[in-house]
């Protein structure tokens, strides 16, 4: 991914990365702020192994990005990332709009056969 989403494809990958709770547990967790890679961890009953598979599918859609802590470079600190959380908001947004149009017509339709039944005598 190229930090925009450019069609389904990345979409997808996007909503499949947050439809795990173990993920989206760690992206509420990161929107505190940055965490080391051992605090992220410590706030899960699983294995490291698991929580390194985690954090490497959120690296893998760009939800999150990680870099050194210091001088140790064993340590890490995770951060989110605002670009993909936007784009997924602008298509989200997208739909909402359809619906939106798509519910006003309905509306429109409907109080209209609504004033022709009114609007009839017997």
């Amino acid at each position: 991914m190229s930090g925009k989403i450019s069609g389904p494809e990345e979409i997808d990958l996007i909503l499949a990365a947050l439809a795990d709770p173990t993920r989206r547990r760690m992206v509420d967790l990161l929107r505190d702020g940055p965490m080391r890679a051992g605090d992220l961890a410590a706030a899960f009953d699983i294995s490291a192994p698991a929580i390194s598979r985690h954090l490497r599918i959120l690296r893998a859609t760009e939800l999150i990005e990680e870099e050194e802590a210091g001088e140790d470079r064993r340590l890490r600190v995770y951060r989110l990332r605002a670009a993909p959380f936007a784009d997924l908001q602008s298509w989200l947004e997208e739909v909402a709009d359809y619906w939106t149009s798509q519910l006003a017509a309905f509306k429109a339709h409907a109080e209209g056969r609504s004033a022709g039944k009114k609007g009839r005598k017997k």
